[in-house]
């Protein structure tokens, strides 16, 4: 296997944003520093102005941004630039002074409970982002015959995994790669996914045939729909075994968008048998349909897609032209590329994204 592509890797920014956890942003950092630099500047250059009120806003800027060291050094600035006479700034009295030094403990003392709360927070964070790498682990960028790359944008912002999931594995049977959606988003569809993933994980080591695979993962949701109050559980999948050399590919799906094909500069979604999706319990004893085989050659590219990206659509309600556009977004064929070229022009097309996206790209790897 190959050097590890994390899906989850945030190449677009953090998407938390400054009011939901991340750091503050610079401009932040910076304007209680650069207020008291102004208002000392001004003071000394322009003569006696009447400016000495806006220091008061440092301590309560100082605390969004700095742990309670730096606060209580900008809070003494402060003091000192309001009371040192080359300064000018109206001579404050007693009271000024203690009111000033109590805003300036009263800071010190928020920040240092802000810092503890960030050190928790942050913590825990880290533990949730370990868990849910577990659930939707880096994709190799070779597993066996098989060049991969993987793509998750969650849809519920701070979180990294949602209701989509997808896999590659080698096994006894050749390689076998699934990807999938769900019912449900965010942190309520997870346990989902688990369940789904560690089915589809033995089945790749157990089962000969791609259909009881995906018979395997169907009764695996059935099951678990019996613990559900509402039994509506169910998810689409769309199922992939490359054979030995990696150039012929059978695959299927469950009520799941098929793969797109891009050859020779062109791309086609390909004709596949639909079979219901997972979890219904409706393949009955026959179980799925054979599905259908694609010969590959080495420049073919198989990408699969969740249908955050198929059904995106822009401010006037038209759907994101996957197939249309992906021939110019795939110039070098590199996987990886591929799939970060897709997310950055579905977000240019659609300013965002409102459901998980999920892209798996696959292609035979160079013949060693």
């Amino acid at each position: 296997m190959g050097k590890p592509y994390a899906p989850w890797r945030r190449r677009d920014g953090d998407r938390r944003g400054w009011l939901r956890g991340a750091p503050p942003p610079r401009w932040v950092r910076v304007l209680p520093v650069a207020l008291v630099a102004g208002v000392a500047v001004a003071e000394l250059t322009d003569g006696p102005l009447d400016i000495g009120f806006l220091l008061g806003a440092v301590p309560p800027l100082a605390v969004l941004a700095y742990g309670p060291l730096v606060t209580a050094l900008l809070g003494s600035a402060v003091i000192t630039v309001l009371t040192v006479p080359a300064f000018r700034l109206d001579r404050p009295g007693n009271t000024d002074l203690l009111t000033l030094s109590f805003l300036v403990a009263l800071s010190a003392f928020v920040s240092f409970v802000r810092s503890r709360r960030d050190e928790q927070l942050g913590l825990e964070r880290t533990v949730a982002e370990a868990v849910q790498r577990a659930v939707v682990p880096p994709v190799p960028r070779r597993v066996g015959a098989v060049r991969c790359a993987g793509l998750y944008r969650a849809a519920q912002r701070g979180t990294l995994v949602g209701g989509d999931f997808f896999d590659v594995r080698e096994g006894p049977y050749g390689v076998r790669a699934v990807l999938g959606d769900v019912q449900g988003h965010g942190l309520a569809a997870v346990a989902t996914v688990v369940s789904l993933l560690g089915a589809f994980r033995e089945a790749v080591l157990d089962l000969a045939d791609l259909g009881a695979v995906a018979g395997r993962l169907d009764r695996r949701l059935a099951t678990d729909a019996q613990d559900v109050r509402y039994r509506e559980l169910f998810a689409t999948a769309v199922l992939l075994e490359f054979s030995a050399d990696g150039r012929t590919a059978r695959m299927l799906t469950c009520g799941h968008p098929p793969p797109v094909l891009l050859r020779g500069g062109t791309a086609v979604e390909l004709e596949l048998e639909p079979c219901p999706p997972l979890g219904l319990g409706l393949f009955g004893a026959a179980g799925p349909p054979d599905g259908a085989t694609v010969r590959l050659d080495g420049r073919d590219v198989l990408l699969l897609a969740s249908d955050g990206v198929t059904e995106a659509r822009d401010a006037t309600g038209a759907f994101y032209p996957l197939v249309e556009r992906l021939p110019a977004l795939a110039r070098d064929g590199d996987p990886a590329v591929l799939a970060e070229r897709v997310w950055a022009d579905l977000v240019r097309y659609c300013g965002g994204a409102r459901d998980d996206v999920t892209m798996l790209v696959l292609r035979p790897a160079e013949r060693r």
